[in-house]
């Protein structure tokens, strides 16, 4: 069997990531998605050089910024997002956030041009990141002429969502009972602050096991709504946007809550997953940053809609029934195995040949929480940028069974695609790399330069396509 030459590009040094300073690892460091008493949340180390970049200008907004997430040597690239390890700004960056800004003052956004743009991150200036991922989600439509109308549309109906689906059976059955003509009755000393049992419909009871009674319903989703709050109160506790005692932080918490609840229960045939809270925090965070206050108070409603689309293009991850499907997680992750033979059968052969490295050992975390956990909060940010630019995503040769015109199916190649890069950039150390080394360099990626990783994401995608 002839073995594939390995492209000379990748044995560039350049492309090697230097060791990491010696760190203790988890043992536990797998999503058990299905468990509702397990819950992944490790967090990265970060780079230990950083440039200082004087922050954009403060604009008038009545939301707090969050503290910078600390380094391993206390520096730090500083911006609107606290720190990351984007490269820091240059006369090209700033070249390319001036036409941002100018694409984005169009009557009509040309989202091709909108999507080159944010191919290899977007600058942390603020709003611009805002607005361009609901134009990358198709939640703000590209005529400038419908925003309006648009935001106002949906705002209303995640309001109706909320008032249908989140309010106490309680309230609902007093409703109930006014809108019967009782708002009037008066109670008679005996039965004070009681209703007639007569009054009382067997739906409206709270002990009804009824499919349409409101308090069923409730206590089925008692075990949802648990795991909501203790998932949400975790979320990134290193972060006072999310966890700190304040008033501003719990309106966060619960706003974020209420978003994870409404999909659970419109999407009964997933419902909520661990690890969700992850991939809503970032919309969240960026949305609810927004300088824009009308923008900024309407976070929630605009989070849910963005969240909704960013997970259509994953939904088929978080049913355990469709695991062992062409859509389910496991091909996905055999989609990965096979996107780094294509590039790279030398490394691929070491991994799951001589290691015995399975790609679901690792590969499982990086997809189901769209690489969430593998770097810091605010770099995530940067590489999302990449991701959501990219809905038309590579053409997949080795999946002629399905539909890769499917901008649903094009998201997955994205992330996929970043996946392998991250194989890519570690590629001697694992070639070096024994089993034991292997998957603690994975399950613990080191960090990395966020840049340089969609630029090589980039590269292997060009590769694809020729």
């Amino acid at each position: 069997m002839v073995r594939k030459k390995v492209p000379e590009w990748l044995n560039s040094t350049m492309w090697s990531t230097p060791p990491s300073q010696p760190s203790s690892f988890n043992d536990d460091s797998t999503l058990l998605r299905h468990s509702p008493a397990t819950k992944m949340s490790s967090m990265k180390k970060q780079e230990a050089e950083s440039i200082s970049v004087t922050p954009p200008p403060s604009t008038a907004s009545s939301v707090q910024s969050p503290s910078p997430r600390p380094r391993n040597n206390g520096s730090s690239i500083s911006g609107e997002y606290g720190n990351s390890s984007v490269a820091p700004s240059s006369a090209e960056d700033f070249s390319r956030q001036a036409h941002l800004s100018a694409e984005l003052s169009k009557k009509v956004i040309n989202m091709k041009e909108l999507r080159s743009l944010a191919s290899q991150s977007l600058p942390d200036s603020p709003g611009i990141r805002s607005t361009v991922w609901k134009l990358l989600l198709g939640y703000l439509p590209p005529e400038r002429s419908l925003w309006s109308s648009e935001l106002k549309q949906k705002r209303s109906q995640y309001k109706h969502y909320k008032d249908e689906l989140l309010t106490s059976p309680s309230e609902i059955t007093w409703r109930l009972v006014r809108s019967k003509g009782f708002d009037n009755y008066e109670l008679k000393s005996g039965s004070r602050c009681m209703l007639s049992r007569s009054r009382i419909t067997d739906e409206d009871h709270p002990l009804s096991l009824g499919k349409a009674s409101v308090w069923n319903t409730y206590f089925q989703d008692i075990e949802t709504i648990e795991q909501i709050d203790k998932d949400v109160k975790r979320t990134h506790p290193d972060i006072p946007f999310f966890s700190a005692e304040s008033s501003f932080a719990r309106s966060n918490q619960e706003s974020m809550k209420n978003i994870l609840l409404v999909f659970a229960k419109l999407n009964q045939g997933i419902r909520y997953v661990q690890g969700m809270n992850e991939i809503l925090a970032p919309i969240f965070y960026v949305f609810r940053n927004d300088p824009d206050e009308d923008s900024s108070s309407h976070a929630e409603a605009d989070a849910f809609f963005c969240f909704v689309e960013l997970l259509s293009g994953f939904r088929d991850f978080y049913c355990q029934q469709l695991d062992n499907s062409v859509v389910g997680i496991r091909s996905a992750i055999t989609r990965l195995s096979q996107l780094v033979r294509n590039h790279d059968e030398e490394l691929w052969r070491h991994l799951e040949i001589t290691t015995k490295v399975n790609p679901q050992f690792y590969a499982f975390r990086w997809i189901t929480l769209l690489l969430t956990q593998e770097f810091s909060f605010f770099d995530c940010l940067h590489i999302w940028d990449a991701l959501l630019s990219d809905p038309e995503g590579p053409l997949v040769r080795f999946a002629k069974s399905i539909d890769a015109q499917d901008p649903l199916l094009s998201l997955q190649e994205s992330l996929l695609g970043i996946c392998c890069a991250m194989l890519v950039l570690v590629r001697r150390r694992l070639i070096a790399g024994d089993f034991t080394s292997n998957m603690k360099l994975l399950q613990h990626y080191p960090t990395t330069n966020i840049s340089h990783l969609l630029y090589v994401a980039n590269k292997l995608r060009s590769k694809m396509l020729v």
